[in-house]
């Protein structure tokens, strides 16, 4: 399936945030890329903001256009805030989950994990990454992955088994997903509201 493959720090300066996580190169060049980047005074509209929070949002989760629109019709249906059920359900994806324990350090390697069967769920290997973790579920990595060199070292380098939503064991190797996330809990810089005013046009 197709993904963005080029430039990380291209997408970030696009949004003047570093939303693929820590980047020396964007700390240097924290404004939109190109010749005049640093010098735009053209004002956006009402539409070209709510655009861009949108893509701030799928760039940000690793999620294609198409499965951006599904999510939104998921959480349109759904009992609560639209705007609020949507994020929770793209914390909900395997491969962010798998992020969020610390198995991997980006979201793109934890879904690199997913796809190459490194992970299970409940005990049993899952390789969609788009796969909806449901509350008290199990999240784990398969018994001869636990000593892959990639998987050690976010292990040993994170420090985000603090979610209040995930429960980790370090010596199972295992994580749990308590519940969806309320929105205070979830750290991301997005203003989804703009999504639906988008999505509502």
């Amino acid at each position: 399936m197709a993904r963005y493959i080029g430039p990380k720090t291209r997408i970030a300066r696009k949004f003047g945030e570093a939303i693929y996580g820590s980047d020396k190169s964007f700390e240097r060049k924290n404004y939109p890329p190109g010749q005049h980047g640093n010098n735009r005074r053209k004002k956006t509209s009402e539409y070209g903001v709510q655009l861009k929070e949108k893509q701030k949002a799928k760039y940000t989760y690793g999620v294609l256009e198409k499965q951006f629109s599904n999510l939104f019709k998921k959480a349109s249906r759904s009992k609560g805030i639209t705007g609020e059920v949507l994020l929770g359900l793209l914390e909900s994806r395997l491969d962010n989950v798998v992020y969020r324990l610390g198995i991997a350090p980006t979201r793109a390697a934890a879904r690199q994990l997913v796809s190459h069967k490194h992970i299970t769920v409940d005990g049993e290997i899952v390789n969609i990454p788009s796969y909806t973790v449901k509350a008290d579920q199990l999240i784990g990595v398969r018994q001869k992955s636990k000593s892959l060199e990639a998987i050690t070292d976010s292990l040993a380098a994170s420090s985000v088994h603090n979610f209040s939503w995930l429960e980790w064991d370090n010596d199972s190797v295992t994580g749990k997903f308590l519940n969806v996330p309320s929105r205070e809990d979830i750290p991301e810089n997005i203003k989804e509201q703009l999504i639906v005013e988008l999505y509502s046009k």
